[in-house]
């Protein structure tokens, strides 16, 4: 690992409400697709760390799950890695979403701020779905919440105002020694990076509450002696069976889509040839398991 003699790297945790467009930033300030995407709230469950190199800087991202009023033990278990991920870090971005504004989800996470002790950036995001003239009254609003150490008018989707942002955060990462090889772009492993796809094909191929009632693992991984190809074997579970066969569709032709789409990332991502085998199971009430989201690295300590 080459890290320059001025070095410097810090880990960034990026918060916010759900489906404020996290996990699509981070996409963006890492400059490759590091965390899953989709128009559903509440997709990201694990703690991601997403990297780039700015300078001299090391950029470690931390996406987070979204901040909201929990009710079941994951979801309580996503609140508490996103937090503890704010106090780990040396700097957080609180994102806002520029056309939802100040919604009461937001109100509460900038509230929550109150126990977070290190410097924290305003980056309102979604400009490009607004006015202009929009964007000062709500910078004003949520700085008379919380004062912020800068605010930064961003655009995952475009790419508009997140240059300026990696420089800021370049400037205030503290000096030391980079953390990770400087190719690396993410520390998920091939196993896991392969479950979180398939897993956001099921929420963008499937409705309502069956998304969140699935979890994917992978469970084999074997090469060819050339390299050029991959089996992947994964078991997408379910917590009923009705939902089962929502998954596989009639004559599995909804497990094939999620399938080919997944597939097709894999090769995009892997650069390899990949059959992808998927089988589906029911395990019930996985949700309330807490063997099943350390597997995620989510703990739950308050009960």
């Amino acid at each position: 690992m080459s890290t320059p003699e001025s070095s410097r790297a810090a880990f960034v945790a990026i918060l916010g409400a759900p489906n404020v467009g996290k996990s699509s930033l981070l996409n963006r300030l890492v400059g490759a697709k590091v965390s899953i995407v989709t128009p559903k709230a509440q997709t990201t469950r694990r703690r991601i760390v997403g990297i780039t190199i700015r300078g001299p800087a090391q950029l470690c991202f931390v996406d987070t799950p979204g901040i909201f009023a929990a009710a079941g033990k994951l979801e309580r278990a996503m609140v508490e890695a996103a937090w503890k991920a704010a106090a780990d870090a040396d700097l957080a971005i609180l994102v806002l979403d520029a056309k939802r504004g100040l919604d009461g989800r937001s109100r509460a996470v900038i509230e929550g701020l109150a126990q977070v002790r290190v410097p924290v950036l305003l980056a309102i995001n979604k400009i490009d779905l607004v006015k202009p003239p929009s964007l000062l009254p709500l910078t004003a609003a949520a700085n008379a919440l919380r004062p912020f150490e800068e605010t930064f008018y961003v655009s995952a989707e475009t790419g508009e105002g997140v240059e300026e942002l990696l420089d800021c955060l370049a400037a205030r990462a503290p000096e030391g020694p980079w953390l990770y090889p400087e190719d690396q772009l993410s520390d998920l492993s091939n196993r896991a990076m392969a479950a979180e796809i398939t897993r956001e094909k099921i929420f963008l191929q499937l409705q309502q509450e069956v998304p969140y009632a699935t979890t994917v693992e992978t469970d084999q991984w074997v090469e060819s002696p050339d390299g050029e190809e991959v089996r992947i074997d994964q078991t997408i579970y379910v917590e009923k069976p009705g939902q089962k066969a929502i998954v596989i569709g009639k004559g599995g032709s909804r497990l094939k889509a999620i399938g080919e789409a997944a597939r097709k990332d894999l090769e995009a991502q892997l650069g390899q040839r990949v059959h992808l085998f998927l089988f589906v199971k029911v395990r019930e009430d996985w949700r309330e398991d807490a063997e099943r989201w350390r597997e995620m690295g989510l703990e739950l300590k308050r009960r």
